[in-house]
């Protein structure tokens, strides 16, 4: 397959979809060029480029849109070799599909119950939530995990970019609601010490510095 020659992605600073296809890109040392969308006012062009969901992120190859951040962060892996994101292995690749669906489908979906609720709802939100970690963790050690600092290792893969970005995000809520604990290391000391790990690789650190200029813009 040929290089691609134009590479564009559309996202937003706050959204924590789009910084996980930045991290993928700057793992992989590809470069590109970056498009911050106004979510209040969604351009021609970027509906264009996604009229199904309308949502960030979405990224541009050679003019080809492609959707939704699991998605692209399968296709930058496919598309772009070294380092790998997912083993080898054909069964262990399962696994990874497997639970990078489930922080999408189960977890993703109980921060935004979280957010929005209060009192005793959010207290069962907060509950159903950290079943789900504590389900994410025990599956991870029982499938996947090898000795590391990361899901399979040295190197950061898919499950620790999701995982990775997800923690930043629960830090974030931890601050907002000093009330909640969401990052219980005695429940999933394993996640909590990817995200510990995560957290301090210069492509996380070097993406937040570039985002946070378009939130002061």
């Amino acid at each position: 397959m040929a290089e691609p020659k134009e590479i564009k992605l559309f996202g937003a600073a706050l959204s924590g979809y789009a910084t996980m296809v930045h991290h993928a890109f700057r793992l992989k040392g590809v470069s590109y060029d970056y498009v911050n969308v106004d979510l209040k006012n969604k351009s021609e062009e970027f509906l264009r480029m996604n009229p199904v969901h309308k949502k960030v992120p979405v990224l541009v190859v050679d003019g080809k849109p492609i959707a939704e951040s699991l998605v692209i962060l399968q296709y930058v892996d496919d598309t772009w070799k070294q380092p790998p994101f997912m083993p080898q292995d054909v069964y262990l690749k399962s696994k990874v599909r497997f639970w990078a669906d489930f922080i999408y489908q189960k977890m993703a979906p109980q921060t935004y119950a979280i957010r929005l609720s209060e009192g005793e709802a959010q207290k069962k939100a907060v509950e159903e939530f950290l079943g789900y970690f504590k389900t994410l963790e025990d599956g991870i050690n029982k499938d996947i995990y090898v000795q590391g600092p990361f899901v399979h290792g040295q190197n950061p893969g898919i499950l620790d970019i999701i995982i990775g970005t997800l923690g930043a995000g629960l830090k974030y809520f931890e601050q907002a609601f000093p009330d909640l604990k969401l990052l219980d290391k005695e429940l999933v000391p394993l996640s909590c010490s990817i995200i510990d790990a995560y957290a301090e690789l210069d492509i996380v650190k070097d993406t937040a510095e570039m985002l946070s200029q378009y939130l002061h813009a």
